[in-house]
């Protein structure tokens, strides 16, 4: 099987040795979003719910440098440094999923990359 990167400048660069995400076969593993502003590198302004819809810009850039939206999405992982902020991210979330949510594990978590509240990964299904 050939592995090949994807990458894009429209969202933030790798923060240490991975790829924004990897095509393996059918599927795109796209490494988890913090919400980084792509050209400054720093975080976006505001709390949970600006940096919720900043993590899932920057994974819709992953995906569509991949071909692919989040209807191809199959299975994400939401990581927060609080659970307490679950409703709110669901609420921002549910409005980039699919025409069918994907499978989804979500996790609290002691800490994440720049002081980050959540970070999201995702799996997508690139066949037809």
């Amino acid at each position: 099987m050939q592995l090949t990167k994807i990458e894009t400048a429209k969202a933030p660069a790798a923060l240490g040795p991975y790829s924004q995400a990897i095509k393996a076969g059918d599927f795109l593993y796209c490494s988890g979003q913090v919400p980084l502003v792509a050209e400054t590198g720093e975080l976006v302004e505001g709390g949970i719910v600006e940096q919720t819809r900043q993590s899932l810009e920057n994974l819709k850039y992953v995906l569509n440098a991949a071909g692919v939206d989040f209807n191809s999405v199959v299975k994400t992982t939401i990581y927060l440094t609080d659970l307490d902020n679950f409703a709110v991210v669901n609420e921002t979330y549910a409005g980039f999923c699919g025409e069918i949510a994907p499978a989804r594990a979500t996790v609290e978590i002691s800490a994440l990359p720049k002081g980050a509240l959540v970070e999201i990964d995702a799996v997508a299904y690139l066949g037809e």
